[in-house]
């Protein structure tokens, strides 16, 4: 198996699309070709709850948890606010189906603020590889990171992955 997923990483990773500069989401999708290789050469398909244990799991690095918390000590701060604003103003997806759309969407009481993605390179690049039973276990990520981050707590109504009208990430502080 290990051979046939490192070659079908290869050809995955060949299919993006450059993302464009300041488009921060490249290293989502990077995750996900790995992640699809890996599921996409599992001779037996395990459980969703299963899966995104796994996943949670293997991203669960001391670097990914260290990044986090760093994020998480800025998480409020107004330059955190201001990126997420360019973010949205370039609407990478409309170009790159790879990417995201996304709105950022202070809460009005300043208690946080929602990212709000309409599209999601995730959703697309797994739907491509006939995999879309796998989306909610990276979507699921969203929760831990956030917990490792340890500033706020997370809010999600929706998800694409699920059918919504669009994924909501919220961030209460706390």
């Amino acid at each position: 198996m290990r051979l046939h997923a490192k070659n079908d990483y290869k050809a995955i990773i060949k299919r993006i699309l450059p993302f464009e500069k300041g488009d921060i989401f490249k290293m989502n999708i990077v995750n996900c070709a790995l992640f699809s290789a890996f599921y996409r050469n599992l001779k037996d398909k395990p459980p969703l709850d299963a899966l995104t244990v796994y996943y949670q799991e293997a991203m669960g690095t001391w670097a990914t948890k260290w990044f986090c918390r760093k994020g998480g000590k800025k998480k409020f701060a107004e330059a955190t606010a201001q990126k997420y604003q360019r973010v949205a103003r370039l609407h990478a997806g409309k170009r790159n189906p790879y990417s995201w759309n996304m709105d950022f969407i202070p809460y009005e009481d300043g208690n946080g603020y929602e990212c709000r993605f309409t599209s999601c390179g995730i959703c697309h690049l797994m739907k491509e590889l006939g995999i879309i039973e796998a989306i909610p276990a990276m979507c699921a990520l969203d929760y831990a990171m956030n917990e490792w981050g340890g500033a706020s707590e997370f809010v999600r109504e929706y998800t694409l992955a699920s059918g919504g009208p669009y994924c909501d990430c919220g961030y209460k502080k706390k």
